[in-house]
């Protein structure tokens, strides 16, 4: 019977600094007063949580340096709470904590260049200093087994969401984020930050908005290495998600944030000649993919709508290692092309773009097949309608038949321009079979 009513106490609302003793690591933010019909602020009351929830005893250490809190938590009792301060866990270096189940909301006093969640050290203002916490804790990381989960985030068109900041293995679970105007999630420095089945918005629609040209910001930002985006659905902002850091997977996104035609991007890759991206089994809905010099992409089994489309942007003239294929797309008949070129491309190598099919759109590839029929000597296959790259054909295969009882000599004569010239010893009528490609390794 006592220990019934210690979790009784534990869980209801206190008037008081703290709530009573309890040998649970849940911590229940109710009990130190939070608010959560979100009538008044409750920073002060999470905080207060948070500081207890560090307290508590460890299990010895994750990664060194980094204290094992054991799986603690902190619940938000299924309320909404207003904050006009960051959470921010008041110690650095610690790891094995969960947040979950409630919704945080900006106040309209809350810092406009700041996050809802940061998990940057407590020691910095805020996450706009986050050069100076990269360079003062290069050999280390903030945190280790973060997770935030079963949240609902409303920055209230001031600043972001959540910052994961030179952290290791943070997962972010079943959130819903919404009005922010810098980025729902940014991910900077660290490793393994993993995302999934999760909603992301500017604002709260379901597509046709009339704001939508005006739609601004960047749903998830990942300045970081080998993190995971899997199941998102990110449904209002400028940019869907913006990668900047090596070998990160995207799998089963669905963007459709701000159509390309208002000059909007779904996923754009902003590391040039370093991309080592994947993107898997994604939907970009009228918003398509950006890669800046590309370098090890794969981008494979995806759904491209509404003209949505490829770009690959030069910067230093760099695609190499690229593959786009088995992917399906849907246009309007504008004479869009699936993948194509911003500026010029000097360095191309093992780059393949084949097996995808279209509809009301021009297909592009690197791989292309060819015939023509005729009579005479010389016999032209042009595959400018095709392929990719202007005036670069690596490799030819050909076969030249006749219909009649000569037997001409035959060679390959020129392959400038994307044209493929066969040229045989004598004139007969014949039949030419030519498969090109431009991506073979050099």
């Amino acid at each position: 019977m006592p220990t019934f009513l210690r979790r009784q106490l534990a869980s209801s609302p206190s008037p008081g600094p703290g709530p009573a003793p309890s040998p649970s690591r849940v911590y229940h933010v109710t009990a130190y007063g939070a608010d959560p019909s979100g009538k008044s602020d409750s920073t002060e009351a999470l905080m207060s949580a948070l500081a207890d929830a560090v307290k508590g005893p460890n299990e010895g250490v994750l990664m060194e340096g980094i204290v094992n809190l054991g799986g603690v938590q902190i619940n938000l009792d299924g309320g909404h709470y207003i904050i006009s301060k960051p959470l921010r866990l008041p110690i650095a270096s610690a790891g094995n904590v969960m947040i979950h189940g409630g919704t945080l909301q900006a106040a309209d006093n809350f810092p406009d260049d700041a996050y809802l969640i940061d998990l940057s050290p407590p020691s910095s203002s805020s996450a706009s200093s986050i050069d100076t916490q990269l360079d003062s804790s290069s050999s280390s990381y903030n945190y280790e087994y973060i997770t935030l989960k079963d949240l609902m985030l409303d920055s209230n068109y001031r600043g972001g969401g959540i910052a994961v900041i030179n952290s290791l293995r943070t997962s972010i679970d079943n959130c819903y984020i919404t009005h922010f105007t810098t980025d729902g999630i940014l991910v900077r420095g660290g490793h393994e930050t993993y995302i999934r089945n999760s909603f992301l918005g500017q604002h709260i629609t379901a597509g046709g908005d009339h704001g939508e040209r005006n739609f601004s910001g960047t749903a998830i930002n990942l300045m970081g290495n080998d993190n995971a985006v899997t199941d998102v659905i990110i449904f209002s902002a400028a940019v869907g998600i913006m990668v900047s850091g090596q070998a990160n997977t995207l799998s089963g996104v669905h963007c459709y944030n701000k159509a390309t035609g208002f000059g909007g991007t779904g996923i754009y890759l902003k590391l040039p000649s370093l991309t080592q991206t994947r993107i898997i089994n994604c939907y970009m809905d009228y918003t398509g993919i950006v890669a800046e010099d590309p370098a090890q992409l794969l981008i494979s089994s995806s759904f491209f709508l509404g003209d949505a489309n490829i770009m690959l942007k030069s910067i230093n003239g760099v695609a190499n290692g690229v593959t786009i294929v088995d992917n399906m797309f849907s246009g309007s008949d504008k004479g869009i092309n699936i993948v194509h070129l911003d500026g010029e491309f000097k360095k191309i190598d093992q780059v393949v773009v084949d097996r995808n099919n279209v509809r009301g759109m021009n297909l592009k590839s690197t791989v292309a097949r060819g015939s023509m029929q005729g009579n005479g000597s010389s016999f032209t296959v042009d595959f400018n309608s095709i392929l990719l790259f202007p005036n670069l054909i690596k490799h030819v295969q050909y076969s030249l038949t006749t219909s009649d009882n000569t037997f001409p000599n035959h060679a390959l004569r020129n392959v400038s321009d994307n044209r493929v010239v066969i040229q045989s010893s004598s004139n007969s009528t014949a039949s030419v079979y030519v498969l090109v490609d431009q991506g073979m390794a050099s």
